[in-house]
Order: structure tokens, then C-alpha cells, then sequence
């Protein structure tokens, strides 16, 4: 059991805190504020003990000094103020005199929010590439480190591993929750056990098949990984996405474990995935030469329920579809709406799917919606995550 923020006193500590703010922003607007949401009740916490608390989180993807512009945590720090109903001071910078002396004048209850810590990544990829350095500074900043961002446990960078090697460290509220709730489920899952896969390429999710079949009663996959295993039966998919290197695995698996793995029947076709497309439903056997597979059909919709219905347990990684494209988001809501009936335990492995489940409304009826993607992926494949590797045990 790993240490966590209950574990340590807090007063008058500098307390450096990694959250996941990665949410989507458009003209300075959160898009969707989940992720934040779901960091409050470690923040509060801290703040209640009396803890100096210093925020740090990244945001897309930094490669150029004009990225920085549409990645600054500036808008997060304004929405953070809100929701803490306090003034969170926002330092737009990632190392220097301005972010060393805001954090000496702190007082207790105080929150500051670092700016973006993949600006570091301009210069030699400091971040992401866990810079010893850079990790250092940042712990000689604060007293004790907590990580609660369960978004990014399965990457070893400086603000999660390098912070955590040189402080006292423990998880958050939302880190603890999460794994709590995957460890459960792999473990000791209530049976029947379902995993809903889909997404676009086999390669992402080998280990993951080869993980989960061994644990899970069946496989539902369906998604653009769908149509190499159903050329793998031998139909034509058109131009539907191939991961050609991996027909082979595709199937060897559907030998092995043809009673677990259940396909799609149908699908639903287009010839460009483009607004308002002109499509087709029809039998995997009928896919023509210029045809794209963009959803499940209904009746693999019908298929798929049936075992969601019947089922106690269910994991779902990966949309079924190109839902963001309207008709194409019909299979995904039709199973999201499946779930929301389902009186078992139903969990969202984040990433897309937590994306569609958030946007059709229905995160409020899942028994958990995970707010990290690749994370969730790592734990299913029964990886340790780095980020928790570096953790004090209790």
C-alpha cells in the first residue's frame, strides 16, 4: 500500500502537488473542466490543513515558443479560482526568481498554480524526458510531494518521478480512487466479466488483448482495431484502417479464443468521414473496394448488449466508432446507454471513451469513469505504472 496524502502532517508545509489539468481548451475556453473537477478534493484537503499548496500539471503538447500561447495554464488557474472560491496565483513561468519568491511569500491555506511544465520541453525535452536537474529544482521548491494525477502515471518525467526521488511523496484522493477501483475489478471481478475494446490500431492494444483474455469472459471489440480482425476471418474491409503487420496475431487470437472474442456482424460504411457523409449499412461479408468502415452496425449494436445485459462486470476502452462524426457516434451511444441499465459495475478507461460517456451525458450513471486514458491502458495490462513505482509504501 502506497503512502498517501492522509499520511503526512501538512501545516505550514509546502505541499507540491501533480495535478492533470490536460483538458481541452478552444480561444482560452475550457471545453470541459472534468479533470479539474476531479482534483478538488485533494486540493481542498490541503488546503484545509493548512498547507502551502503549489500546483503542477501540463497541457497538449509544447514543441515551439508558439505553442505555449494555446497551452498556457493561465485559464485554468482563473477557473480553479472559481471552483476553490479563492484566488489561485498563477506564475506564468516554469523555474526563476518570480515563481522561487511568490512560493517564500506563501501563507498557509495559499494555492499556486506553475506554469505549463511542458514549456521545459523546448530545450532538450526536460519534462518529458525526466531532466535529474530539472526534477531537483523542483523538489527544492516544496517540503512534500503528492502526486494526484492519475492521467499521467505511466510516464516517467520530471514532475511526477524526478519531483517524487528527492521528498517525502504520497497519491491524492483521485490517484487512490482510481486505483482502488482497477485493482478491484482485475482482481476479483463479478462475473460474468466483459472488456468493450476499440480505438483505431491493433499494435496500441496487444498487450491489452493478450492480458485481458486470459481474465475477462468475453472481448467486444469493435472500433477501427475491428476491421483487422475482420479481414483476419477473411472478409474484404475496403479502405477501412488495416494494421496489416498484425493480421497474424489477429488471427491466432480468434483461433484461440474464438468463444471470448466477439466480432462485429455489421458495420456501418461511408466513402469519406467528412460532415454530413452519405453511408451505407451492411454485413461485414458486403464491404465494396472504396468503402470505409466508420461504426458498428445496429445489429452489432443488438449483439453487443446482449452480453452487456447479461454481464456483472464491464470494462470499456476504446470508442466503437468515429462518434465526434455525427451518424458515426451511434454504436458508441447505443452501448453507453446499454451500460447505463447495467445494475453491475461498469467502468470507462478513460482517454475517448471518457470523452463520448462525458459528452452523451451519462458519466453521472457509470460506477466510474477513469480520467486517464493511457493509464487505465497500463493497469488493464497489468503493467506497474511508473509514476507509482517512486511512491513510499505505507
Amino acid at each position: 500500500m502506497k503512502k498517501t496524502i492522509r499520511d503526512y502532517s501538512l501545516y505550514d508545509k509546502k505541499v507540491l502537488m501533480r495535478v492533470d489539468f490536460n483538458v481541452p481548451i478552444k480561444n482560452g475556453e475550457i471545453l470541459d473542466d472534468n479533470r479539474i473537477l476531479q482534483s478538488l478534493k485533494t486540493i481542498e484537503y490541503a488546503v484545509d490543513k493548512g498547507a502551502k499548496v503549489i500546483l503542477f500539471s501540463h497541457l497538449g503538447r509544447v514543441k515551439t515558443e508558439e505553442d505555449k500561447q494555446k497551452n498556457t495554464l493561465k485559464p485554468i488557474a482563473d477557473r480553479l479560482s472559481i471552483l476553490l472560491k479563492k484566488e489561485v496565483l498563477f506564475i506564468p513561468e516554469t523555474r526563476g526568481s518570480l515563481l522561487e519568491t511568490s512560493i517564500q511569500g506563501m501563507q498557509k491555506g495559499d494555492v499556486l498554480l506553475v506554469e505549463n511544465t511542458r514549456f521545459e520541453d523546448i530545450d532538450g525535452k526536460k519534462e518529458s524526458n525526466n531532466d535529474q536537474d530539472l526534477g531537483a529544482y523542483w523538489a527544492s521548491l516544496g517540503d512534500i510531494y503528492i502526486n494526484d494525477a492519475f492521467g499521467t502515471l505511466h510516464r516517467c518525467h520530471a514532475s511526477n518521478v524526478g519531483i517524487a526521488s528527492h521528498l517525502p511523496n504520497g497519491i491524492g484522493f483521485l490517484v487512490e480512487k482510481e486505483l482502488q477501483v482497477f485493482e478491484k475489478v482485475l482482481q476479483k471481478p463479478e462475473r460474468p466479466f466483459t472488456v468493450i475494446l476499440g480505438g483505431s490500431k491493433v499494435s496500441d492494444k496487444i498487450e491489452l488483448i493478450k492480458h485481458l483474455v486470459t481474465v475477462a469472459d468475453y472481448l467486444l471489440i469493435g472500433g477501427g482495431m475491428a476491421y483487422t480482425f475482420i479481414k483476419a476471418q477473411g472478409f474484404s474491409i475496403g479502405k477501412s484502417l488495416l494494421d496489416e503487420e498484425h493480421l497474424s496475431f489477429c488471427r491466432e487470437m480468434l483461433q484461440q479464443y474464438k468463444d471470448k472474442i466477439i466480432l462485429p456482424v455489421d458495420t456501418t460504411n461511408t466513402k469519406a468521414l467528412s460532415e454530413n457523409p452519405s453511408y451505407r449499412i451492411c454485413s461485414i461479408k458486403e464491404t465494396k473496394s472504396e468503402e470505409i468502415g466508420a461504426d458498428i452496425g445496429p445489429e452489432t449494436a443488438t449483439l453487443f448488449i446482449e452480453y452487456i445485459n447479461k454481464s456483472k462486470t464491464i470494462i470499456w476502452n476504446g470508442p466503437v466508432g468515429a462518434f465526434e462524426t455525427k451518424p458515426f457516434d451511434k454504436g458508441t451511444k447505443a452501448l453507453a446507454e446499454a451500460l447505463t441499465h447495467n445494475q453491475g459495475t461498469t467502468i470507462i478507461g478513460g482517454g475517448d471513451t471518457a470523452s463520448a460517456i462525458i459528452g452523451f451525458g451519462y458519466q453521472n450513471k457509470m460506477s466510474h469513469v477513469s480520467t486517464g486514458g493511457g493509464a487505465a491502458l497500463c493497469l488493464l495490462e497489468g503493467q506497474e505504472l511508473k509514476g507509482i513505482g517512486v511512491i513510499e509504501e505505507a
